[in-house]
Order: structure tokens, then C-alpha cells, then sequence
């Protein structure tokens, strides 16, 4: 019973962060129209011409909402779960193909690992991750652990490393302003060492999250520090100004930003996994004992 507790109640959670972040999506490119992003992916594949621009928006828009609808229905009916799952790897598997392209890399800094367009793109690792883990209920318990976690580590490790660079610095500088629970931080340190420190924390996140991995005492310190950075991320949408649209609801900023519940998303499932695999072991131990007695 407490394992299908733990079982149902993070999946949930989890199953509506994505209904909320892909619905929101979806609406926002409806009302949208085309957008860059959308060309820079139909440029990769060389299919720009093929079709008029506003049909290969709507079709990003109608697939978004397609995922919101499945994972609202997934909630309570488990059965949709598997479809939701492949629609998941699909919508994540279009644009994270484009990263095999130079546009998402910054040639002033050397291209690859400097990433620029693709910073919204490899986000998708976490959609990936999370429709993986909805069809594949036989992996083991701890590929499933690491595959949850993996996209959070990725994007940690990857941004956290380009706050280190000044075009990094100056990209955060307008969203750190309008927080009122970070632009303290301009008062004290510069511009740099602000965006240093950032990715500092960062960082400390991804060695706290590979520690406890190993060591359960670490995992609740490093899922809330992890956490904090997407959960701060989702501050912006209401702090900063370029966030939300009267228009389409969310800016191309905005969707930047909500991609974000993404990775909450992942550390849930995680969190999940991990609970599950403690009550295993419990369990095994406990009968264990018991033939032994």
C-alpha cells in the first residue's frame, strides 16, 4: 500500500507539471504564429520551403497540445500512459536532432560545448527522459533511477558551465534584475562573479545529486537544491517583464522559462524511484529476516 502511495502520488504530480508546461506551449504557439525557433528546426532538417511557415507551427502547437491533453487524461487513467509516453519521445526527439547542427552553437566562443539557441533545446533531454520512463516499465530500478535524473545533471552541468562565460553573464543579467529573490546579488558582487556564483551552486547541485545517488542521506538535500534553481526559474515568468505576452499568453522567453517544470518534473520521478527502491529493499530484508526467524 505505501508503495503505490509513493508510486501514484509523485507520477501525478509530476503528470501535471507536463500537462500545465505543454498546454501552455501549445496555446502560446497557436496564438503565436511562426517564430525563429520553429525555422531554425525546419532548417536543420532542410524542409523550411516544403510547407508554408504557419503550418509547421501549428503542427508544433497542435503537438504540445496533444501531450497536455494525454497527460491531463494519464493522471487518472493509467492506460494513456504508454501513448503519452511516445508522444513525449517525439516531440522531444524533432528538436534535439537540431542540436547535431551549428546553429545552436555559439561561434565567437569555439562552437560546441558553447551553446546559445540550443540552451531551450536540450531542455527536451527531460521530456525524453520522462516519456522513456513511461514505456518502459522493465528497465531496473536503477537505470530507471539514472535516466530520471540524468536530464537534470545534463542541464545543470551544461548551463551551470557557461555561467562562467561574460555572454552568459550579460544573457542573465535582465532576469536576475527583476527577481526579488536575486538582484540583491548585483549590489554586493558584479556581474561576473554574480553569474560565477550562480553557476557555482549549479554545480554543487549536479556533485550533491551524484552523491546521492549512492548515499540516501544526501538525496533530500540535493533534490531541494537542485530543485530551487527550476522552481527560482519559474519566479521569472511573473518577475521579469518579457515573460508573459497579452498576445499568446507566454513570450519565446516564457517558453524558455516553463520548460523548466520539466526537470521538477524529473526530480519527482526520481524522488519516486528512489522511495520505491528503499521500500524494496525494506521489504526484502524484512522477509528475509522472517525465514531466517
Amino acid at each position: 500500500m505505501k508503495q503505490q502511495y509513493f508510486k501514484q502520488t509523485y507520477i501525478k504530480l509530476a503528470l501535471l507539471l507536463i500537462a500545465i508546461s505543454t498546454g501552455l506551449l501549445g496555446l502560446s504557439m497557436a496564438l503565436m504564429g511562426h517564430h525563429k525557433h520553429i525555422t531554425l528546426t525546419t532548417d536543420f532538417y532542410g524542409i523550411t520551403g516544403f510547407l508554408p511557415d504557419h503550418i509547421y507551427n501549428l503542427i508544433a502547437a497542435f503537438s504540445f497540445i496533444a501531450a497536455a491533453v494525454l497527460a491531463c487524461l494519464s493522471i487518472k487513467h493509467t492506460r494513456f500512459r504508454s501513448l503519452l509516453g511516445y508522444t513525449l519521445i517525439v516531440v522531444s526527439i524533432i528538436p534535439l536532432l537540431s542540436l547535431l547542427g551549428s546553429s545552436m552553437w555559439i561561434d565567437s566562443l569555439g562552437g560546441f560545448p558553447a551553446i546559445g539557441s540550443g540552451q531551450g533545446v536540450i531542455k527536451y533531454f527531460a521530456l525524453l527522459s520522462i516519456g522513456i520512463l513511461l514505456i518502459e516499465s522493465k528497465l531496473s530500478m536503477s537505470i530507471k533511477k539514472w535516466l530520471s535524473i540524468a536530464p537534470v545533471l545534463l542541464v545543470l552541468l551544461w548551463i551551470g558551465g557557461m555561467k562562467f562565460t561574460l555572454l552568459e553573464a550579460k544573457g542573465i543579467e535582465d532576469l536576475v534584475l527583476s527577481s526579488p529573490l536575486m538582484s540583491w546579488m548585483y549590489s554586493i558582487w558584479d556581474l561576473q562573479t554574480t553569474s560565477n556564483l550562480i553557476g557555482i551552486y549549479d554545480l554543487i547541485a549536479v556533485v550533491l545529486l551524484i552523491a546521492g545517488m549512492f548515499n540516501t542521506r544526501l538525496l533530500l538535500p540535493a533534490l531541494l537544491m537542485s530543485g530551487a534553481v527550476f522552481a527560482v526559474t519559474q519566479t521569472f515568468l511573473i518577475s521579469w517583464d518579457g515573460a508573459l505576452s497579452a498576445e499568446s499568453i507566454l513570450s519565446t522567453g516564457g517558453h524558455f522559462l516553463i520548460k523548466d517544470l520539466w526537470f521538477i518534473a524529473n526530480l519527482l520521478l526520481f524522488w519516486q524511484l528512489s522511495k520505491l527502491s528503499k521500500l524494496s529493499k525494506l521489504s526484502k530484508l524484512s522477509k528475509l529476516n522472517e525465514l531466517n526467524n
